[in-house]
């Protein structure tokens, strides 16, 4: 017997544990398809794995190495097929009006926006707007958009809305936005599987219209609008008089009947509503915002100022409903449960008041859970708890690395989308070092509690167990923020050794009391009180983010980094020999991999209106974009480097390689690096039909052009707005062998969610007439 072979025998118990990670790795290899495989090769191919790994399993049960093939051959499968599923299992993504259009639909959600500046001191709301319909000639008659829409409210509209009620609004709408740079973040693809069509703004005020019940979903609008089926243009369907705040607005007005909303989280909403407004009506300002985010999980509100504080201290976890919350709510249940049912003498002699309280806790995790909105990490966190209780109940270790692999494998079967979100890899991650460190750590930690007795020893030793699981979720989470937000939190140990105690102890507890006793009008002392508690957060998080080097950027991280670090921290958690160490390997090499990837020298904005230059220590950048200010974040962090406008007409920078308006040309550039020429035209206010002189032209490696080329530069190799168009966002790499271009497109391919030229998608088709 080898000694590969020895060390999985002995090891056989934990091999299970890869099943998810083989699952994980099918999911990734269906995104990084360049084509979108069809159901032959997305259903068929992987059913012949899964039958193949199924006959190497009842094959070689008895070989390690059978079992190992055979369960690798599955998993890769499953998560492929799984993967494929989800993917069409989703509406196609809507064309979208270009011009501003009178859109209705059903309220779904409300949000309340934090204020832009000091002189917007209410913030404005966001609607999420569901069975939308367009008043166009083009759209008349249109099913209503299977997708929802996003749609910013003016600040100044002050008309109540309910989720369910009918409304309309003239709105300019937009698709999801194409990637800032190629292989930058996919809003696409995540508006994709989160069933968006794309965002607005509201245009004027939203306005309640009729709805009829037992109709089916119809409008109508006067003067040659939109006409629904059975209706004669300008005619008005009588208000339903049982429905509040809804009448009939006139020969005008839009009007439509509601569709019926779906999901147990959407039909939550109006409670989750009247408790965030009671929140902040008790405690308004910053402190209600953050109570209103870890109480019900209403989040988009809380102001950017303190977000960017949360994030510089290391403590943006709090904000986000994850295991820490639940695990107090849990806690805190389990306690007050067990602790009644051990006060009454006769429950406590006769009943199991552990196994009770944990599976009372275990409800009222999930109903908070539902409050919350159903978020990743918090239904991760629902199913680790699930089976934590089962393992009390039947007298099992309760928290294992086999729970968390079930809890994975179940979110990777149902949302196998979650793999390439920031949400699932920084939870399992966490959880994943959480378990493994405490395999290790136990020991010790039980010869420190037995040695000795006191205040002083336990209090030593909660200390250290705080630390040691800061350090452990801290040092596992570090190359995911890296890679998804571009920086680095040296001091996330020390404040989240002070604010995590205040959340678990103060502040949670005091938001479930004040939840309880909110139907009783009795909620305002504990909210009071737990305003006390965030406001000690808040200020130590504005405190820390404010110390030198409270955030270090660092440059985007590829793909291919991000995985070899995930891989590592499995291989360092999931074994348990020695060699498990080796997983220290490509973890160090994922964490260097922004710097053994070679950087653009220039990008092109997916609008092509946007061109950066990299210049040393900073990123210049030149032209008009309608996403001026999203893009240049992006690219500020992709590049870890300050973001600085394009030298004046006249000037160039100190080194000379990048010189604007030398010749006399308006709103052109020339960039002079690696020995190559690269000509840059800014601005064109003559949409490329003044043509560039021939001088300029030439001796050019490259012409880039805000606007048409059309027929400057004939002969030169060029890049303008139609390439963009086309193409995406592009990168550039410059070199003695020339002139390198990688464009968006290229890099994702031709897939469900990558939106046509110009972000269009899949036209709107009217209902068929009715005889």
């Amino acid at each position: 017997m080898s000694f590969l072979t020895a060390a999985l025998l002995a090891e056989q118990r934990r091999l299970v544990l890869w099943g998810p990670v083989g699952m994980a790795l099918g999911v990734l290899a269906y995104f990084l398809l360049p084509q979108e495989p069809g159901a032959v090769w997305g259903v068929g191919l992987p059913l012949i794995v899964l039958v193949l790994g199924a006959v190497f399993l009842a094959v070689g049960w008895l070989s390690v190495w059978g079992r190992l093939a055979g369960g690798a051959c599955m998993a890769l499968a499953l998560g492929f097929v799984s993967a494929w599923n989800a993917a069409h299992r989703q509406p196609p993504m809507p064309e979208l009006p270009r011009r501003a259009v009178m859109v209705s639909g059903t309220v779904q959600s409300v949000t309340v926006l934090p204020p832009r500046g000091a002189d917007d001191s209410a913030g404005a709301r966001r609607l999420v707007m569901a069975g939308a319909r367009f008043a166009t000639p083009l759209d008349q008659g249109m099913w209503p958009l299977q997708r929802t829409l996003s749609i910013t409210l003016r600040p100044d509209d002050s008309e109540r809305l309910v989720p369910g009620n009918a409304v309309q609004v003239r709105a300019l709408l937009r698709p999801p936005p194409f990637p800032a740079f190629p292989g930058g973040r996919d809003l696409q693809r995540e508006a994709w599987f989160a069933g968006s069509a794309g965002s607005g703004r509201a245009l004027g005020a939203v306005e309640p219209v009729a709805c009829s019940h037992g109709a089916p979903f119809h409008a109508a609008v006067g003067n040659g609008g939109l006409t629904g089926q059975n209706r004669t243009p300008g005619s008005v369907e009588p208000a339903d008089e049982n429905i509040p705040g809804l009448e009939a607005e006139g020969q005008d007005g839009l009007v439509i009947c509601a569709a019926p909303q779906r999901g147990f989280s959407i039909k939550l909403e109006p409670l989750r509503e009247r408790i965030d407004a009671r929140i902040r009506q008790v405690l308004p300002g910053t402190a209600g915002t953050v109570a209103s985010t870890v109480l019900t999980g209403e989040g988009a509100s809380v102001p950017r100022a303190v977000r960017e504080d949360f994030a510089a201290s290391g403590l943006a976890h709090l904000l986000a409903v994850a295991g820490l919350h639940l695990g107090i709510v849990l806690g805190v249940l389990m306690a007050v449960v067990r602790l009644g049912l051990s006060a009454w003498m006769w429950a406590a002699l006769r009943w199991p008041c552990k196994e009770i309280a944990a599976l009372l806790a275990l409800l009222g995790g999930a109903a908070y859970v539902a409050l919350t909105g159903l978020h990743l990490p918090a239904l991760r966190s629902l199913m680790m708890a699930g089976v934590v209780v089962l393992g009390l109940v039947a007298g099992r270790r309760a928290v294992s690395m086999r729970g968390l692999a079930l809890a994975a494998a179940v979110v990777l079967l149902g949302m196998p989308q979650a793999v390439l979100g920031v949400a699932f890899q920084m939870s399992f991650a966490a959880v994943m070092a959480l378990i493994a460190g405490y395999e290790v750590a136990r020991p010790y930690l039980s010869r420190f509690r037995e040695e000795k007795h006191g205040f002083g020893r336990w209090l030593a030793l909660h200390l250290t167990i705080l630390t040691l699981t800061s350090l452990l979720a801290g040092l596992a989470t570090l190359p995911v923020v890296m890679a998804h937000f571009g920086e680095v939190q040296p001091f996330f140990i020390l404040a989240n050794l002070v604010a995590v105690p205040v959340m678990a102890l103060w502040i949670m507890p005091l938001g479930l009391l004040a939840l309880g006793l909110m139907p009783l009008h009795l909620d305002a002392v504990p909210l009071h009180l737990m305003g006390w508690g965030i406001q000690a957060v808040l200020a130590g998080a504005h405190s820390i983010a404010h110390w030198p080097a409270a955030r270090v950027a660092v440059p985007s991280m590829p793909g291919w980094g991000l995985a070899a670090v995930l891989l590592g921290v499995c291989w360092l958690c999931l074994w348990r020999p020695v060699w498990r160490l080796a997983g220290l390997a490509p973890m160090l090499v994922g964490v260097l991999s922004p710097c053994l990837v070679t950087q653009p020298d220039l990008l092109i904005s997916p609008d092509g209106g946007l061109l950066a230059v990299r210049d040393g220590r900073q990123v210049l950048v030149g032209g008009q974009s309608r996403d001026a200010y999203l893009v240049r974040a992006a690219w500020q962090q992709a590049f870890a480097l300050s973001v600085q406008p394009f030298p004046a007409e006249g000037d160039a920078t100190p080194d000379g390689a990048l010189a604007c308006g030398q010749d006399g040309e308006p709103d052109v550039c020339l960039l002079t690096l690696k020995g190559r020429a690269v000509l840059l035209r800014v601005r064109d206010r003559s949409d490329g039909m003044a043509l560039l002189p021939d001088s300029l032209c030439a001796g050019m490696d490259l012409v880039i052009s805000a606007a048409p080329l059309r027929q400057s530069c004939p002969g030169v190799r060029g890049l303008d707005r139609f390439t963009a168009w086309r193409d995406g966002a592009q990168a550039l790499f410059l070199g003695p062998e020339g002139v390198r271009v990688v464009s968006d497109r290229t890099v994702r391919g031709a897939r469900l969610w990558v939106m046509k030229p110009g972000g269009h998608g899949m036209p709107t088709l009217p209902l068929a007439p009715e005889d």
